[in-house]
């Protein structure tokens, strides 16, 4: 289970009510297509070797028999592989029955994991039948074997470190105190539920929130398999529900009646196991309780590679549905703009000052910008758009900074640096035909000089521009464009800078403002530090220096957010980005994240303000606390050894 993945299945037999051999042999077939497919974990419905609406024929001793002698049966299929099978089991002990969870793995059962909370209302009526299961595990004889008996039972499997599998049974899951909380503090990162839930107008979009919320609240993976077409009969239909969930996301579902009348159905998934221990260690309010009264149960599980059907989305921080991409836009920029009115609020300041060069950062900081002044009811003429034209100025970038300041209505304000850099240049010997970082920076650090300047001569702040993708490559000159007064694009990353944009010039009534927008979005990302090329165009790309943005976003937001280690990041990289990039060319930018991520955080160390605007963040005083001069040995040398 390379890198902490697991494939899964959740299987609904066609099954015949009150007829344990024809259902065990469905579900032995769906065992074996399970394996087939690569599943190590492996969930059937709640009582389906009987059938759940088997009601008074429960008390029958000839269907208990025929049960018993399906689980044996299907036990001894799974002989030879080491495949975790949960399958509903009616169980007779101490005259009393259980509704339960028989646990099988390679030809042994494991546990017994029973029903706690039995439902008696509406259109059920299962204490007819069967008794409360009991919380603490003990240990009793089926088949000559001893085996526990419990709910509080977690099997421990060592393929994956965190792979700890808990069980509740459908009914467990809708109560105020439902097992899965229990389990979860006890350790469990897996849970399963066996279900039996009949189908009723509305009660299914209840119902997946419910699961989806389990798993979010417990930080768990959750699987979810309910009983089908088969259990219908008399007053109430059974839809063939499945469900897989990992903290809250759906990875797989099958919706009820999507299938043929009585057919088998069956869903797979690959379940993160190393995210959810991630996210375990970095939500400190999560509840490990000590589990003195759970059993633990080692199982043995062999290591292999799972070959991955998930996908992983090449923009994670983009939303591929438009609807959904614009909501986030908006909510975006809102939390922007908002943020930016409280500090000029707070400080009773009426000016803002914002070094606009064309490109896209500056744009988004001066849609921001106007954004805030109109919350704050002031207007926009006190906003100052300087554009500061040096060497690698370019007339389209120098155009579309004007029409932009002049079309949101701000005052231009237009200061060439030329002559200031060619003095400090002479004052320290720089050479000008020598175009080093000194070359580039020196340019740098005068925009911020002379803006910096005219906020104090206005009484204005600095507005920074500079983007999450750049403070993350550190691909900022320090204490040029990395300072400002309030940063409103520090949570935004690269690839959703250019969305943010492209809202805005969508949802403007202002053709000429939408039309600069979408000049801008199609400027390539540069800083324009280098003098043009012999046609005017621009001769320094970004992307070509540190690589492309949407693979650099891709390696943060995997790093940070789920906390893979590099090589999982370049596996899935390489799913992801297929027919894109080649493996060298994902591996090579890799390598220079890392390397730069490490170099750089001392600029990210001093961080001026900014509005945190996503689940990933670098600022110092919240989402990244990290020493200056961490080494990066442990990473690179994983990188090293990929291929």
């Amino acid at each position: 289970m390379k890198d902490g993945f697991i494939k899964v299945a959740a299987a609904v037999p066609a099954i015949s009510t009150a007829d344990p051999e024809y259902n065990g042999e469905q579900a032995e077939n769906l065992y074996r297509a399970a394996v087939r497919g690569g599943a190590k974990i492996i969930v059937f419905p709640e009582l389906v070797l009987t059938g759940y609406t088997c009601s008074d024929l429960f008390l029958q001793d000839e269907l208990l028999i025929g049960a018993q002698r399906a689980l044996l049966s299907l036990a001894k299929a799974t002989r030879g592989n080491d495949a975790i099978v949960f399958v509903g089991y009616p169980l007779s002990w101490e005259g009393k029955l259980y509704n339960t969870a028989a646990v099988v793995q390679d030809g042994r059962i494991l546990a017994f994991i029973p029903k706690r909370f039995l439902p008696n209302y509406a259109e059920f009526y299962e204490l007819r039948q069967f008794t409360p299961g009991p919380a603490e595990a003990r240990d009793i004889v089926f088949d000559g074997q001893l085996i526990p008996f419990g709910s509080r039972i977690i099997l421990d499997v060592d393929a994956i470190p965190g792979l700890e599998i808990a069980a509740e049974i459908c009914e467990d899951a809708w109560v105020m105190n439902a097992p899965d909380i229990a389990h979860a503090g006890a350790g469990a990162s897996v849970i399963v539920n066996l279900s039996a839930s009949n189908e009723t107008v509305g009660k299914d979009d209840y119902r997946r929130a419910l699961m989806s919320s389990i798993s979010a609240r417990t930080i768990s993976d959750y699987i979810y398999c309910s009983a089908g077409d088969g259990e219908s009969t008399t007053d109430i239909v059974f839809g063939g529900r499945i469900m897989i969930c990992e903290n809250g996301t759906m990875l797989a579902e099958r919706k009820i009646f999507d299938n043929a009348y009585n057919e088998a159905k069956m869903t797979f998934a690959d379940l993160d196991i190393g995210r959810i221990n991630f996210e375990r260690r970095r939500m400190t309010t999560y509840f490990n309780q000590e589990a003195v009264d759970y059993l633990h149960l080692p199982v043995h599980m062999e290591q292999q590679v799972t070959l991955l059907e998930r996908t992983f989305d090449p923009h994670p921080f983009v939303p591929s549905d438009k609807s959904k991409r614009n909501q986030r836009c908006n909510e975006i920029l809102n939390i922007q703009s908002r943020g930016l009115a409280k500090r000029l609020d707070h400080i009773g300041c009426k000016t803002a000052v914002i070094g606009v060069s064309g490109g896209l950062d500056s744009t988004l900081a001066m849609l921001v910008t106007a954004r805030a002044f109109d919350l704050l009811g002031m207007p926009r003429e006190q906003i100052t758009a300087v554009t500061m034209p040096c060497f690698g100025t370019t007339d389209r970038t120098h155009g579309n900074a004007v029409t932009l300041a002049k079309a949101l209505g701000a005052t231009l304000l237009e200061v060439n640096i030329k002559a200031a850099v060619m003095q400090h240049f002479a004052d320290i010997g720089q050479d000008m035909a020598d175009h080093d970082v000194t070359f580039e920076n020196g340019q740098a650090r005068e925009r911020t000089q002379v803006i910096m300047d005219i906020a104090n001569k206005r009484g204005g702040i600095v507005i920074g521009t500079g983007d999450l993708s750049e403070l993350a490559l550190g691909w900022a000159t320090y204490n040029g464009d990395h300072m400002s007064m309030y940063g409103v694009n520090a949570g935004v990353p690269k690839t959703l800078v250019s969305h943010l944009v492209r809202y805005y010039a969508d949802t403007t009534d202002d053709a000429v403002l939408a039309s600069c927008l979408r000049d801008v979005l199609d400027t390539p990302v540069s800083p324009e530090l280098l003098p043009p090329t012999g046609d005017g165009k621009i001769a320094q790309k970004t992307e070509d220096l540190v690589g492309p943005y949407e693979l650099h976003d891709f390696f943060l937001y995997y790093m940070l957010r789920c906390g893979y280690t590099p090589g999982k990041i370049y596996r899935i990289a390489r799913k992801s980005f297929a027919g894109v990039y080649t493996n060298d060319v994902i591996l090579k930018w890799e390598k220079n994240f890392y390397r730069r991520f490490f170099a750089q955080q001392f600029k990210r160390s001093a961080l001026p303000d900014g509005p945190k605007v996503g689940s990933v963040a670098v600022s110092p005083r919240g989402d990244l606390r990290m020493p200056s001069d961490a080494s990066r040995n442990l990473w690179m040398k994983e990188l090293e050894e990929l291929h």
